[in-house]
């Protein structure tokens, strides 16, 4: 039977590896540019990293798919039963800025299925990891989501875009907001139930949240796509409709705002 876990491990030390190549250049003036079709920015420690992650995950798992947000993508992940996605680092204006608030988001895929994650943010040294089955870790301890069950007395991690009239068809939702630039970083600060909820109803890219997304859900955290359906990793345009992670009793009242339920 394969191992989980195993997998887990692997993540998490990759992450940590991973960490150290993205302070070696933080805060100072490293080399960067713009992506084509403003698809953001990308520095040399983006590319060191991905390049370090893809040589030790083929080589420790050669039968397993890839997704990364700084490789070409290529058709065969698609029929593979396992996929490692990939964000070298997830918030990448927040590093460049010289901000706390960037992360290394890794997961894998079996089927469809977030199976294991790691997200690490090394300017932080907080390592957040899960299991499919075996709950949510930081640092080795278990966190578990908030419990909040009113929306008039909750918090919300979103782009300010998000909340607009425009985006909530039953009315904006009584939610303090809050921001982090890293999605990843979001959903893993809702894991540990230091805020209520995140929200983001724009096309997700996977690799910005599939780790993120099973780590709230291990941590008892409601997680679904921006419209309340399931989630499924490794799509062909690797994209999801948003997400929303939350506290389990806030979730339909979310949904309603968003449907123009009563």
């Amino acid at each position: 039977m394969h191992d989980r876990t195993q997998d887990t491990g692997l993540l998490t030390d990759a992450a940590r590896a991973a960490g150290k190549i993205a302070l070696k250049y933080w805060r100072t003036d490293m080399d960067r540019r713009d992506k084509d079709d403003g698809a953001g920015p990308v520095t040399v420690a983006d590319l060191e990293i991905n390049d370090m992650l893809h040589d030790r995950f083929r080589d420790a798992r050669p039968d397993y798919g890839w997704l990364s947000e700084e490789s070409e993508d290529a058709a065969e992940r698609l029929s593979t039963e396992r996929v490692f996605i990939v964000d070298p680092i997830d918030g990448t204006r927040s590093f460049i800025a010289g901000e706390e608030g960037f992360s290394v988001a890794l997961a894998i895929a079996e089927r469809g299925r977030i199976v294991s994650a790691a997200i690490h943010l090394p300017a932080r040294d907080e390592t957040f990891s899960a299991t499919l089955g075996g709950g949510a870790m930081k640092n080795g301890s278990v966190v578990r989501a908030s419990q909040a069950d009113e929306l008039q007395s909750a918090t919300v991690l979103a782009a300010r875009v998000q909340m607009l009239p425009d985006r909530w068809p039953g009315g904006v939702p009584p939610l303090e907001r809050h921001f982090r630039s890293s999605l990843a970083w979001r959903l893993a600060l809702v894991a540990e139930g230091r805020f209520d909820c995140m929200v983001t109803f724009r096309k997700s890219w996977e690799w910005d949240i599939a780790a993120g997304a099973l780590i709230a859900a291990e941590a008892g955290a409601h997680v679904t796509n921006g419209d309340g359906g399931d989630l499924s990793f490794n799509s062909p345009e690797a994209m999801q409709a948003g997400i929303i992670a939350s506290a389990p009793a806030l979730h339909p009242q979310i949904l309603r705002h968003r449907r123009d339920e009563p």
